[in-house]
């Protein structure tokens, strides 16, 4: 069986997740119709669980099913960006204010090991490597608010988020610009600062947005 191929026994959220992949990928690009006759042979599985995948992805806003017409990636629009990120600047500077308030010793300390690994990409230039270890503080810092509600909102919210063509950190200047919002963040924390942690997470997502700004006017001015 070709290694594309997926065993009859696999579960749709498999099917879902190889899907979710090729949608943050761009393999499956923003706008595409998909073709679900194509996938299912490609996968070697029925189209039953690749609708239940499609479905799971259509809850994630991944993808838009329209009577008739079939199944769409979603595309996402500047305006859809602005209100995405005024929602997780709120959400995130709340992460923020719970975690300086209720972090341990160890939980700081193990903040603190992931952004010795922001320092050390940002300073041989390690884009990838970066936004790695900068999506695992993120996550850290909100396991600490223990509120699962919060991060499944925070999660859904960026899944969306990844369906942008473009990557804020690729906008110049905005790597080391985030590294010095994340030392300042940091430093709140480890002071237990509940106040600055959070207006300090909310400034650094917005930053994070204006960066994405920024790349879509000069992509076109070029078109």
């Amino acid at each position: 069986m070709p290694a594309s191929r997926i065993a009859p026994l696999a579960l749709y959220q498999e099917v879902a997740e190889r899907l979710r992949q090729r949608i943050y990928s761009h393999d499956l690009a923003p706008g595409t119709w998909v073709d679900e006759q194509a996938l299912a042979d490609d996968y070697g599985i029925s189209r039953t669980p690749l609708r239940e995948a499609l479905k799971v992805l259509a809850s994630e806003g991944l993808v838009t099913l329209k009577p008739r017409r079939g199944c769409y990636v979603n595309e996402i629009s500047e305006r859809d960006l602005d209100e995405i990120f005024t929602v997780m600047a709120l959400l995130e500077g709340q992460c923020a204010h719970l975690t300086a308030r209720k972090a341990t010793d160890a939980d700081l300390e193990r903040l603190r090991k992931i952004h010795e690994k922001l320092e050390k990409a940002a300073g041989t230039g390690d884009i990838d490597g970066y936004f790695e270890a900068n999506q695992a503080f993120h996550q850290a810092l909100q396991k600490i608010t223990d509120n699962r509600w919060l991060l499944q909102v925070i999660e859904d919210l960026r899944k969306v988020i990844k369906l942008s063509r473009h990557h804020s950190l690729f906008s110049e200047g905005r790597l080391e610009q985030s590294l010095a919002e994340h030392r300042g963040i940091l430093a709140a924390l480890t002071e237990r600062d509940a106040e600055r942690a959070e207006l300090l997470m909310r400034a650094h997502i917005d930053s994070g947005r204006a960066a994405l700004a920024r790349i879509a006017k000069a992509r076109n001015k070029v078109a």
